[in-house]
């Protein structure tokens, strides 16, 4: 699998850029700030992207959204619960953070449990809400990888304390699923380095079985 990181914009959001090396197709995953820099990452990858996939709405991980889309003329794939979260300046953030409403457009809707394909990568959609309302993974079981937007962090969770945010729906969908899935499966979340599931479930504190009442 191609796998190249790029972190873009004032908060440091990591757009990832995938693809199959065979059949060099590919996706997107949160194209958040800096469409000339990820259109450059793009370039010099060569790939048919076919999918932009958002893990949530807010601001910092759709705000180049269009350019990329442009670029590369792919569909782009929000969880059902995600369309107001691209119109609503409240609920994306752009209002609080820059003054300006920042106004996106999906091309369709993904939901818990779909499998979106690209060559021969298969990603399922993993619905966690809590961070947002339509907080998602992208999970490719066969290259044991996690992609998990603002849900899940190295040692930590996503904020809560945003519009709609809710602590222990968060908590309880990320030990439902997805700290069920193997010790072994890299997590590559939105902000900050690499973890995996197994450490995830060793040291963060916030899933550790006493921390919250279920």
């Amino acid at each position: 699998m191609i796998l190249k990181t790029v972190c873009v914009g004032v908060i440091g959001v990591n757009c990832y850029i995938c693809g199959d090396k065979k059949s060099k197709k590919g996706v997107v995953i949160d194209p958040g700030a800096e469409a000339d820099t990820i259109i450059s990452a793009l370039k010099s990858e060569d790939l048919d992207i076919e999918y932009i996939l958002i893990t949530h709405g807010h601001f910092d991980h759709i705000g180049a959204l269009d350019k990329v889309k442009e670029f590369t003329g792919a569909k782009v794939l929000i969880h059902e619960e995600g369309l107001e979260y691209l119109t609503d300046s409240y609920l994306n953030l752009s209002k609080a953070f820059f003054n300006k409403a920042f106004v996106k457009n999906a091309d369709d809707t993904i939901k818990d449990g779909e499998i979106i394909k690209a060559g021969d990568l298969s990603f399922k959609v993993i619905h966690t809400p809590g961070h947002t309302l339509d907080g998602v993974n992208y999970y490719e079981e066969n290259k044991g990888v996690l992609f998990s937007g603002d849900n899940l962090f190295k040692a930590s969770i996503g904020r809560t304390d945003f519009p709609r945010g809710d602590m222990s729906l968060l908590v309880s969908s990320i030990k439902e699923k997805l700290l069920s899935l193997p010790d072994n499966v890299v997590v590559y979340p939105g902000h900050g380095e690499p973890t995996t599931i197994g450490y995830e479930k060793q040291n963060n504190i916030y899933l550790s079985a006493n921390s919250w009442d279920e």
